[in-house]
């Protein structure tokens, strides 16, 4: 219980001084994102296809936050948000409303947050900011299978969770993360995590940890075509790691016209007495040629038992406004080891090499 222990201190301080507030007033925000356009590529399973694609540049998703005045530095704070498809108008996971966030907390200026319920990890929020996929506007640079949680998939949230998160201090935050698993058994579906979070000008940083217990990750024919892993076979299932150690670091560096960026990450998959590892090298830059032309480019190489995938990929973002951009992105994957190309958001190929286009508009709101 030691990792609750400071953010069950902070609620309980800023419950004491709400107690004494008068609430004053209220909003609520309506946001979201709507993404879609068309994309070729060479080899899916073999064929070379063109489909309609959404979510390239950000997930399609609405969602509700709020916040309400408590006095003395202190809010109410909630927010609500749920996945969808632009193509088809389906929810991203069956079953489940809110998939990506849906959580209730309180904040101080002097404490800092504390959030309860089902909340993203600080990979994603954190060192997922660092990454070629989310600096480029492109989802086809995530690393394989998402197994380092870098993209916010319906596998990486964390239910039945408490989260806090200090206030700025010389431009570093820190934050912690622990989620029960509600089961009789304590170690069942328990995770926590620890974050430091820095920002001063043109620099910034962070740095995660995350240990978790029965997390399920997609690796078989929909993501990287492992027929088996660690003694599980994949055909009709998912792998579930009995435990895993996910540790990363990433930074980026504005200097004039260009972006800087990179992340390391190295996650420890056991199961049954077998234990690997996946590990990846990410690193890109952001040129702004004009005020509404931005060209990226980012390239990873992961490695998972002997298998090997090295990516790159170019693209060019045009802000119509701060709202809405067109985009065209392409990427370009060979895999080594015996593993088959697979670029996210694609089904795998029937080799080690994958070429995919994408052109599309964005829309938030």
């Amino acid at each position: 219980m030691r990792y609750a222990a400071c953010p069950l201190l902070t609620l309980s301080l800023l419950c004491v001084n709400a107690a004494h507030a008068q609430s004053s007033a209220g909003t609520v925000t309506l946001y979201g994102s709507i993404d879609a356009g068309v994309g070729y590529s060479n080899n899916v399973a073999g064929h070379a296809t063109w489909r309609a694609h959404q979510g390239d540049t950000q997930p399609d998703r609405w969602g509700l936050r709020g916040v309400e005045a408590l006095g003395a530095g202190n809010s109410a704070i909630f927010q609500l948000e749920n996945g969808f498809s632009t193509l088809t108008g389906a929810g991203t996971k069956s079953g489940s409303m809110f998939n990506r966030q849906a959580w209730v907390g309180l904040s101080s200026h002097k404490l800092g947050t504390v959030t309860l319920g089902h909340q993203t990890p600080f990979s994603y929020q954190w060192l997922g900011s660092f990454s070629s996929a989310y600096v480029g506007y492109s989802y086809m640079r995530f690393h394989p299978a998402n197994i380092d949680a870098l993209s916010n998939t319906s596998l990486i949230q964390t239910d039945n969770s408490i989260r806090y998160v200090s206030p700025a201090f010389a431009g570093f935050s820190l934050g912690a993360l622990l989620a029960l698993g509600n089961t009789s058994n304590y170690a069942s579906g328990r995770k926590y995590g620890i974050a430091l979070n820095y920002a001063s000008g043109p620099f910034k940083a962070a740095a995660t940890f995350a240990d978790e217990h029965d997390r399920t990750f997609s690796l078989g024919a929909a993501s990287l075509g492992l027929a088996s892993f660690q003694g599980v076979t994949l055909a009709n299932t998912d792998y579930v790691a009995e435990r895993v150690r996910n540790v990363g670091a990433g930074a980026s560096y504005k200097a004039g016209k260009f972006l800087f960026h990179g992340t390391y990450t190295r996650v420890t998959l056991s199961r049954a007495g077998y234990r690997d590892i996946f590990q990846t090298y990410d690193a890109g830059v952001n040129y702004q040629v004009s005020v509404a032309n931005l060209l990226t480019l980012g390239a990873f190489t992961s490695t998972l038992s002997g298998r090997r995938w090295t990516q790159i990929g170019i693209g060019d973002v045009y802000f119509l406004s701060k709202r809405t951009q067109v985009y065209a992105d392409i990427a370009g994957q060979q895999a080594g080891g015996g593993a088959l190309a697979s670029i996210a958001g694609l089904a795998p190929a029937s080799t080690n090499r994958q070429v995919a286009v994408r052109i599309g508009m964005h829309h938030a709101f």
